[in-house]
Protein backbone atom coordinates (compact mmCIF):
# COMPACT_ATOMS: atom_id res chain seq x y z
CA UNK A 1 0.00 0.00 0.00
CA UNK A 2 1.52 3.40 -0.98
CA UNK A 3 1.42 6.58 1.98
CA UNK A 4 1.57 10.07 0.53
CA UNK A 5 1.60 11.97 3.40
CA UNK A 6 0.83 15.53 2.67
CA UNK A 7 1.10 19.26 3.36
CA UNK A 8 4.32 18.76 5.10
CA UNK A 9 5.91 21.16 5.87
CA UNK A 10 8.74 21.17 8.17
CA UNK A 11 12.40 18.81 8.21
CA UNK A 12 11.06 17.46 11.22
CA UNK A 13 7.48 15.96 10.31
CA UNK A 14 9.04 14.59 6.82
CA UNK A 15 11.46 12.84 9.08
CA UNK A 16 9.43 10.88 10.71
CA UNK A 17 7.27 9.97 7.75
CA UNK A 18 10.06 8.92 6.28
CA UNK A 19 10.86 6.50 8.56
CA UNK A 20 7.36 5.43 9.39
CA UNK A 21 7.45 3.93 5.77
CA UNK A 22 5.66 6.74 3.71
CA UNK A 23 6.47 6.43 -0.11
CA UNK A 24 5.38 10.17 -0.88
CA UNK A 25 6.17 13.53 0.89
CA UNK A 26 3.71 15.84 -0.44
CA UNK A 27 4.47 20.00 -0.83
CA UNK A 28 1.20 22.28 -1.23
CA UNK A 29 2.16 25.36 -3.10
CA UNK A 30 -1.95 26.35 -3.83
CA UNK A 31 -3.21 28.82 -1.29
CA UNK A 32 -3.96 26.73 1.75
CA UNK A 33 -2.88 26.95 5.44
CA UNK A 34 -0.49 24.18 4.33
CA UNK A 35 1.09 26.18 1.80
CA UNK A 36 4.75 26.43 1.67
CA UNK A 37 7.29 28.10 -0.28
CA UNK A 38 9.52 26.96 -3.28
CA UNK A 39 12.52 27.50 -0.70
CA UNK A 40 11.23 25.77 2.01
CA UNK A 41 10.24 22.75 -0.18
CA UNK A 42 13.44 22.76 -1.67
CA UNK A 43 15.06 22.81 1.78
CA UNK A 44 13.02 19.51 3.24
CA UNK A 45 13.37 17.63 0.08
CA UNK A 46 17.24 18.07 -0.02
CA UNK A 47 17.04 15.87 3.41
CA UNK A 48 14.68 13.34 1.67
CA UNK A 49 15.81 9.67 0.83
CA UNK A 50 16.33 9.23 -2.88
CA UNK A 51 13.62 6.89 -2.98
CA UNK A 52 11.14 8.59 -1.17
CA UNK A 53 9.09 10.48 -4.12
CA UNK A 54 8.51 14.62 -3.85
CA UNK A 55 5.07 15.68 -4.51
CA UNK A 56 3.99 19.06 -5.71
CA UNK A 57 0.54 20.20 -5.01
CA UNK A 58 -1.25 22.93 -7.59
CA UNK A 59 -4.54 24.43 -7.75
CA UNK A 60 -5.19 25.92 -11.82
CA UNK A 61 -1.32 26.78 -11.86
CA UNK A 62 0.26 27.99 -15.34
CA UNK A 63 2.64 24.84 -16.90
CA UNK A 64 5.80 27.37 -17.05
CA UNK A 65 5.08 27.94 -13.04
CA UNK A 66 4.84 24.68 -12.06
CA UNK A 67 7.61 23.53 -14.30
CA UNK A 68 9.98 26.43 -12.32
CA UNK A 69 8.80 25.18 -8.92
CA UNK A 70 9.14 21.86 -10.10
CA UNK A 71 12.79 22.11 -11.13
CA UNK A 72 13.18 24.32 -8.36
CA UNK A 73 12.50 21.88 -5.18
CA UNK A 74 12.95 18.61 -7.11
CA UNK A 75 10.14 17.01 -7.97
CA UNK A 76 9.35 13.73 -8.84
CA UNK A 77 5.09 14.12 -9.36
CA UNK A 78 2.69 16.89 -10.04
CA UNK A 79 -0.32 16.98 -8.44
CA UNK A 80 -3.10 18.47 -10.26
CA UNK A 81 -5.75 19.69 -7.67
CA UNK A 82 -8.03 21.94 -9.76
CA UNK A 83 -9.70 21.97 -12.92
CA UNK A 84 -6.84 21.26 -15.43
CA UNK A 85 -7.76 19.94 -18.66
CA UNK A 86 -6.13 17.09 -19.61
CA UNK A 87 -3.80 19.51 -22.05
CA UNK A 88 -1.96 20.60 -18.96
CA UNK A 89 -1.36 17.33 -17.44
CA UNK A 90 0.24 16.42 -21.33
CA UNK A 91 2.30 19.02 -21.29
CA UNK A 92 3.85 18.26 -18.05
CA UNK A 93 7.21 15.47 -18.31
CA UNK A 94 6.30 14.57 -14.48
CA UNK A 95 4.30 11.44 -13.33
CA UNK A 96 1.01 13.10 -12.91
CA UNK A 97 -1.36 13.05 -10.36
CA UNK A 98 -4.94 14.03 -10.82
CA UNK A 99 -7.43 14.93 -8.15
CA UNK A 100 -11.31 14.34 -8.95
CA UNK A 101 -13.89 15.21 -5.92
CA UNK A 102 -15.69 12.38 -5.53
CA UNK A 103 -19.50 13.18 -6.87
CA UNK A 104 -21.00 11.45 -9.85
CA UNK A 105 -21.09 14.29 -12.13
CA UNK A 106 -17.75 14.91 -12.35
CA UNK A 107 -16.61 11.45 -12.94
CA UNK A 108 -17.99 10.41 -15.73
CA UNK A 109 -15.34 10.70 -17.92
CA UNK A 110 -12.41 10.16 -15.72
CA UNK A 111 -10.90 7.05 -17.22
CA UNK A 112 -9.62 9.50 -20.22
CA UNK A 113 -7.82 11.31 -18.03
CA UNK A 114 -4.07 11.06 -18.94
CA UNK A 115 -2.48 10.67 -15.41
CA UNK A 116 -0.57 8.07 -13.63
CA UNK A 117 -3.16 8.02 -10.56
CA UNK A 118 -6.33 9.22 -9.88
CA UNK A 119 -6.64 10.66 -6.29
CA UNK A 120 -10.28 10.32 -4.79
CA UNK A 121 -10.97 13.17 -2.73
CA UNK A 122 -13.81 14.68 -1.00
CA UNK A 123 -16.11 17.08 -2.74
CA UNK A 124 -14.77 20.67 -2.59
CA UNK A 125 -15.01 22.64 0.82
CA UNK A 126 -13.13 26.03 1.71
CA UNK A 127 -9.56 24.54 -0.33
CA UNK A 128 -9.47 21.77 -2.41
CA UNK A 129 -8.28 19.22 -0.84
CA UNK A 130 -7.13 18.71 2.80
CA UNK A 131 -11.02 19.03 4.43
CA UNK A 132 -10.67 16.57 6.54
CA UNK A 133 -14.24 14.59 5.48
CA UNK A 134 -14.84 11.48 3.75
CA UNK A 135 -16.99 10.65 1.25
CA UNK A 136 -19.33 7.83 -0.05
CA UNK A 137 -16.70 5.00 -0.44
CA UNK A 138 -19.06 2.82 -2.47
CA UNK A 139 -18.65 5.62 -5.51
CA UNK A 140 -15.08 4.88 -5.62
CA UNK A 141 -16.21 1.01 -6.54
CA UNK A 142 -18.34 1.96 -9.13
CA UNK A 143 -15.28 3.48 -11.39
CA UNK A 144 -14.60 2.03 -14.23
CA UNK A 145 -11.00 2.81 -13.62
CA UNK A 146 -7.60 0.57 -13.13
CA UNK A 147 -7.59 0.00 -9.31
CA UNK A 148 -3.94 0.32 -9.27
CA UNK A 149 -4.39 3.82 -9.89
CA UNK A 150 -6.15 4.85 -7.73
CA UNK A 151 -5.24 7.28 -4.55
CA UNK A 152 -7.85 7.50 -1.93
CA UNK A 153 -7.44 10.87 -0.41
CA UNK A 154 -10.44 12.66 2.08
CA UNK A 155 -10.88 12.90 5.99
CA UNK A 156 -8.67 9.48 5.96
CA UNK A 157 -7.50 8.93 9.75
CA UNK A 158 -5.61 6.40 11.88
CA UNK A 159 -8.54 5.21 13.04
CA UNK A 160 -10.59 5.03 9.57
CA UNK A 161 -7.23 4.03 7.29
CA UNK A 162 -8.04 0.20 7.47
CA UNK A 163 -11.64 -0.27 6.84
CA UNK A 164 -11.35 2.27 3.56
CA UNK A 165 -8.27 -0.02 2.08
CA UNK A 166 -10.32 -2.74 2.54
CA UNK A 167 -13.38 -0.72 1.02
CA UNK A 168 -11.96 0.55 -2.09
CA UNK A 169 -8.95 -1.63 -2.80
CA UNK A 170 -6.78 1.65 -4.04
CA UNK A 171 -2.90 1.28 -5.19
CA UNK A 172 -2.63 4.27 -2.53
CA UNK A 173 -3.80 6.65 0.30
CA UNK A 174 -3.06 10.45 1.51
CA UNK A 175 -3.45 11.87 4.17
CA UNK A 176 -3.24 15.39 5.45
CA UNK A 177 -5.52 17.07 7.95
CA UNK A 178 -5.93 12.83 9.87
CA UNK A 179 -2.04 13.20 11.27
CA UNK A 180 -2.81 16.78 12.65
CA UNK A 181 -3.34 17.92 15.72
CA UNK A 182 -4.40 21.52 16.34
CA UNK A 183 -3.21 22.24 12.36
CA UNK A 184 -0.31 20.97 13.31
CA UNK A 185 1.34 17.77 12.44
CA UNK A 186 1.02 14.85 15.20
CA UNK A 187 4.27 13.01 15.03
CA UNK A 188 2.36 9.98 16.82
CA UNK A 189 -0.52 9.95 14.35
CA UNK A 190 2.10 9.86 11.21
CA UNK A 191 3.34 6.78 12.70
CA UNK A 192 -0.09 5.41 13.79
CA UNK A 193 -1.36 5.97 10.05
CA UNK A 194 1.36 4.56 7.99
CA UNK A 195 1.59 1.35 10.52
CA UNK A 196 -2.28 1.19 10.20
CA UNK A 197 -2.51 1.37 6.66
CA UNK A 198 0.97 -0.85 5.42
CA UNK A 199 -0.99 -3.58 7.88
CA UNK A 200 -3.93 -3.40 6.09
CA UNK A 201 -4.30 -6.13 2.95
CA UNK A 202 -5.78 -4.12 -0.07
Amino acid sequence: MLVKTCGIKTTDAAAVAVQAGADFVGFVFAPSKRQITPEAAASIGNTLPFHIKKVGVFVNETVEDMLKIAKKVGLDVIQLHGDEPASVAEQLPYQVIKAFPVDRNKLKNIQYYPCDYYLLDSPIGKYRGGNGTTFDWDLASDLAIDRKKVILAGGLTPENIQEAIERVQPAGVDVSSGIETNGEKDFNKIRAFITNAKHTKG
